[in-house]
């Protein structure tokens, strides 16, 4: 992985953080947002880790950077294994077609970035 992709998502990461400090003081409509998401990733008829691998292809077909790097977290954190993520991204790229390739492409180098780091210990200690 290139050091610029390392850096691209530690900055993600970085501001995701800040964003969610802020807003969770300042906003009742994020706090409730944040509920709903809770609620959406809680287990019911599918696990959460079997959400979160939805939502890993959903976020490669909207192309949503931020999006691949929580729920790539989240999936491996939930005991996701490297070829259950990679198939994940491979439903969103035959949804989406080709252009799903290019977002498949950062989805990739956030799965190396969570691989290569310890227990998946993201900077700042989330």
């Amino acid at each position: 992985m290139e050091n610029f992709d390392k850096n691209k998502i530690e900055k993600i990461i970085k501001s995701r953080k800040k964003a969610h400090a802020f807003f969770s003081k300042k906003s009742n409509v994020y706090r409730s947002f944040v509920g709903m998401e809770q609620n959406t990733y809680k287990d019911g008829s599918l696990s959460k880790m079997q959400k979160e691998l939805i939502a890993i292809g959903i976020s490669v077909v909207i192309n949503c950077e931020s999006c691949m790097e929580w729920h790539i977290k989240q999936a491996l954190d939930d005991g996701a294994t490297e070829e259950m993520v990679i198939e994940a991204i491979e439903v969103g790229i035959e949804m989406a077609g080709g252009p799903a390739t290019a977002s498949a492409r950062f989805a990739m180098n956030v799965l190396e970035y969570y691989l290569q780091t310890p227990s998946h210990v993201t900077p700042e200690n989330d």
